[in-house]
């Protein structure tokens, strides 16, 4: 599955509403993968995004996480809606440092109302990739709705 691209359509749809998405633009992230029902947004280390300890502060963590699974759900929903998190739940397992984050969004059980969505988060550091975060998110397909 994570070999499969979406389609081009899908894809511009997705890089459309992220480009809109101030708070990703603001922590410098970026949509690096895009497939059915999986999205990837990396996160590069730099000190605006860090906390007092110079780690990358849990909120940009939690932040990118919550995007990838909204979009890897929006992946899958219909043309003419729109996403929204319900909940998230998320577990950070340890400090997050490194060159940059990954956050990977999987849907576990897509529906026509809500879908749910797995939430990790990685810190990438020369080869080294470790989980850092891990959760669960329920996500609101608001048909009807263009996310425009």
């Amino acid at each position: 599955m994570d070999d499969e691209q979406a389609t081009a359509e899908v894809r511009a749809r997705i890089e459309e509403s992220f480009a809109r998405q101030g708070l990703m633009r603001h922590l410098g992230a970026r949509l690096a993968h895009v497939a059915p029902g999986r999205v990837h947004i990396v996160l590069p280390n730099r000190p605006e995004v860090t906390q007092q300890h110079g780690y990358i502060h849990a909120g940009a963590t939690s932040a990118i996480a919550d995007s990838a699974g909204g979009y890897a759900g929006f992946t899958l929903f219909p043309e003419n809606s729109s996403v929204l998190t319900v909940e998230y739940k998320i577990n950070l397992l340890a400090p997050a440092s490194g060159d940059y984050l990954e956050a990977v969004g999987t849907v576990l059980k897509p529906g026509r109302t809500l879908t749910i969505c797995n939430l990790e988060v990685f810190a990438i550091q020369g080869d080294q990739r470790t989980l850092i975060a891990t959760g669960q998110q329920t996500l609101i397909c608001m048909n009807g709705k263009p996310d425009r």
